[in-house]
């Protein structure tokens, strides 16, 4: 084993790393104590006890009742949870760990000669990371042993440390303490795990009632003649998860609340009906390796019933509780409203019949089936759900053989899975699809796009720019992008910082010169060129556009679809705007030579030009343009500026959570932040004081009265998904001043271009960002997916 200076986790062993590391510990101590219990431990300290350790993952292990096994639950996505197992034995690190009480401090669990030497039964069970595509290496574990009598009560372990090194000697004295810590904490809350009389008791244990309030509630309840659970709900304004967790504990199953993104299957719904499922109180939610996850409100009686294995005699049941009426809730989710125009896509695919899904291209049998009534009604109620959702696009993608086909939704930017729809349906839905957007049915070899106008088929006033892509097995994807008919934003509802906004107004407001907005696809740059231009749309101006598509329609712009069929492309348009008296011209993208020539010339010639760049940064979108051929002088008189932009996942309003960063974490911050500036003179001349100037700046603007920060984290409800609702725009304005273009004659380099900007007052997107963390609006998690330099 090397030296603990030179192993992984805390790293450097001199005193004051000692202290700090101790003292975060202690700080993790007492969160644990202050925990409800097991779960709070795994999922909300579980990111703070890495982070203090070095390390990338934690499992915590719980010695079950039976003292044979142990078992964790973890997350396997957003919403789902599932629990492993091991036996208590020395087949397993952790089931070592768990029989023998020792520690143990592991460099490569890949290395079975290490292995063998702790114990010849010992293995690694590498199937686990082959299916995640995740890679074990170190390993540090240790029990979770009541210091008192040394009984094991659970393991602690912690993979992979952050320098790729062997934990360190303070790491493994860190765990042994924090195993004893759980132990206790452990020990101290085993009261509230034993069952209680009634599945109701919990609600005391938990000082959500009293004894008394619980038992007035129950006799007021049997007065009434309505449930307990309907009366705690709404005399004694409980919420459903406090109820949940009671009941969860008087069944010993896990809790499962109603979720708003569930996704509905279909395979396991085909043969229940909605009647049955509300009267047997049994509902199956989806198929994992642990086996069939059923809904109940009553584990016991169908357990007893046996009525799952019956229904479904191939699948062992995995039962978790929940209240009456969540349990509705997830029905009406499922099952929708009775059969109709409105009908939910559950209801819609009742009754379709799945076969082995197998052919080749589009049959009759194909296009007969795209026009049957309850194909098109699915392929609508598709289209309504997203635009209700607030998704931008629709992706189906037909898998081969017996497989189901999978929708996706794209929200926030990321996508999340909507419905598997019956093989057999695979291309019949291409088909309709097809038939809607007027495309060649017939070819299904090479990529085709098209539009569909979905009011003539659906209530919506909307269109779908269609793409279908051919796809290994002789399948079709296609993604269908949403594209309203909106309004422009006004100019100061970008979430432009009041530093940016005041120079984008003062840049767009010159009578002639060419203006970009850069960024990649599906960040904003058409919504922000609406909103330009709605800011200077007067009577007096006349402003030609072209675009592709027309996404956004405001009054007074003469706006141009680009349609390459008929020969109208950007050039030939951009010609004709030139002989049709413009004041302002808006091209959709510049992609060539040619079309940037014409704009230049425009904006030469007394026009005001604005158009968009599919490039990174503000000054990385000048060299590219002179690289396309541009007279640098030419180019710098024209020049107004150029405006980067991303989009980050805003924090949901309604649950972040406040927090005090440390002084650790601005300290991060402060360097991601200062990261672009080394290169400036007030930067070089003193780095220090410059890092100084901004904290303070920093903590008149968004500190307290005491010189504490307050920032926000993610949570998670019913009205976001894990903690984030809707995006932001993260900006990055370089101006077109004298010193912008005299390096632009002298065709300087990037970093030349970017240290002179920001010497001018630019904030490059990164910084942009983390400003924008410190007002509460997004966290740095996000911004660093999307702006990484």
């Amino acid at each position: 084993m090397s030296s603990a200076a030179s192993r992984g986790g805390v790293g450097v062993s001199d005193v004051a790393s000692r202290l700090a590391f101790f003292k975060g510990l202690q700080a993790v101590t007492n969160r644990v104590h202050a925990t409800e219990n097991i779960d709070e431990i795994i999922f909300e300290l579980s990111a703070e006890i890495c982070a203090l350790f070095a390390a990338d993952r934690l499992t915590i292990y719980v010695v079950d009742e039976s003292k044979t096994t142990i078992s964790s639950r973890v997350k396997t996505g957003l919403h789902t949870i599932r629990t492993i197992r091991l036996p208590i034995a020395e087949n397993s690190v952790a089931g070592f760990v768990a029989l023998t009480g020792q520690m143990l401090n592991i460099h490569d669990a890949y290395d079975e000669q290490a292995l063998k030497a702790i114990s010849s039964r010992m293995e690694f069970r590498r199937e686990v990371d082959e299916r995640s595509g995740y890679r074990c290496r170190q390993m540090l574990v240790a029990p979770i042993a009541n210091p008192d009598d040394g009984e094991v009560m659970g393991v602690i372990q912690l993979i992979n440390s952050r320098n790729g090194e062997v934990f360190s000697s303070i790491a493994e004295e860190g765990i042994q303490g924090l195993g004893q810590t759980l132990a206790i904490a452990f020990a101290h809350r085993r009261h509230a795990l034993i069952q209680p009389k009634s599945k109701y008791e919990g609600l005391v244990n938990d000082a959500k009632l009293t004894s008394a309030e619980l038992e007035a509630a129950t006799s007021l309840a049997r007065e009434r003649g309505i449930s307990l659970e309907q009366l705690l709900l709404e005399e004694y304004k409980l919420k459903p998860a406090d109820i949940g967790s009671a009941v969860a504990r008087f069944f010993g199953v896990p809790y499962e609340p109603f979720r708003q993104d569930r996704v509905k299957p279909l395979d396991l719904l085909r043969n229940l009906k909605r009647d049955y499922v509300q009267q047997a109180q049994w509902l199956p939610l989806e198929e994992n390796t642990e086996g069939l996850l059923t809904l109940v409100t009553d584990p016991e009686q169908a357990i007893a019933s046996r009525v799952v294995q019956n229904v479904f005699p191939k699948a062992s049941p995995v039962f978790c509780v929940t209240t009456h009426v969540e349990f509705m809730q997830t029905v009406a989710q499922f099952f929708g409203s009775s059969v109709s125009d409105d009908a939910s896509v559950s209801e819609l695919l009742f009754d379709m019949q799945d076969d082995d899904g197998e052919g080749g291209g589009p049959t009759a049998e194909d296009v007969s089936a795209a026009a049957d009534n309850e194909l098109v009604k699915l392929v609508n109620r598709i289209i309504i759900d997203a635009y209700r959702q607030g998704a931008s696009d629709i992706h189906i993608e037909p898998r081969p053989g017996k497989e189901k086909t999978q929708i996706r939704f794209r929200k926030d930017g990321s996508l999340t899975p909507y419905i598997d729809v019956p093989a057999s349906y695979r291309s019949p839905i291409v088909t309709r699809i097809k038939i809607m957007c007027d495309l060649d049915i017939s070819e299904r070899r090479k990529p085709q796009d098209g539009k569909i106008r979905f009011r003539r088929f659906g209530p919506l006033d909307i269109e779908l720019r269609v793409a279908t892509v051919p796809t290994a097995g002789g399948m079709e994807d296609v993604v269908m992008r949403l594209l309203a008919n909106s309004e422009p934003l006004p100019l100061e509802a970008l979430g432009l910082l009041e530093n940016n906004y005041v120079r984008l107004k003062q840049t767009v407001a010159k009578p002639y010169g060419i203006f970009f907005v850069c960024g990649p696809t599906g960040s904003g740059k058409t919504t922000t060129l609406h909103s330009i231009l709605g800011s200077i749309n007067t009577p007096e101006t006349k402003i030609w556009t072209a675009e592709d598509p027309v996404e956004i329609t405001q009054k007074g712009l003469r706006q141009v679809q680009i349609n390459r069929k008929a020969g109208l492309d950007f050039p030939t348009i951009m010609r004709s705007f030139l002989r049709a008296d413009p004041d302002v011209i808006m091209v959709g993208e510049m992609r060539d030579k040619e079309t940037v020539s014409i704009g230049l010339e425009a904006s030469l010639t007394g026009h005001l030009v604005f158009s968009t760049l599919h490039t990174n940064s503000a000054p990385e979108s000048v060299v590219r343009l002179l690289d396309m051929g541009m007279d640098p002088f030419n180019f710098a008189d024209a020049l107004l500026g150029v405006l980067a932009q991303r989009l980050a996942k805003r924090l949901c309003g309604k649950c972040k959570k406040a927090y005090q960063p440390d002084e650790n974490e601005i300290r991060y911050m402060l360097d991601e932040y200062c990261e672009d500036l080394r290169q400036t003179p007030a930067f070089l001349a003193d780095p220090v004081g410059a890092r100084e100037s901004i904290r303070k700046d920093w903590l008149q603007r968004y500190g307290d009265d005491k010189g504490k920060f307050t920032l926000y984290a993610p949570v998670g409800c019913e009205h976001c998904t894990g903690g984030y609702k809707g995006r932001l725009g993260l900006h990055e304005l370089m101006v077109g001043t004298d010193a912008v273009k005299a390096l632009i004659q002298e065709r300087a380099r990037v970093s030349t271009l970017l240290a002179a900007a920001l010497d001018e007052g630019m904030r490059t997107l990164r910084q942009d960002g983390i400003e924008k963390v410190m007002a509460g609006l997004t966290d740095l998690k996000q911004v660093r997916k999307v702006c990484i330099r």
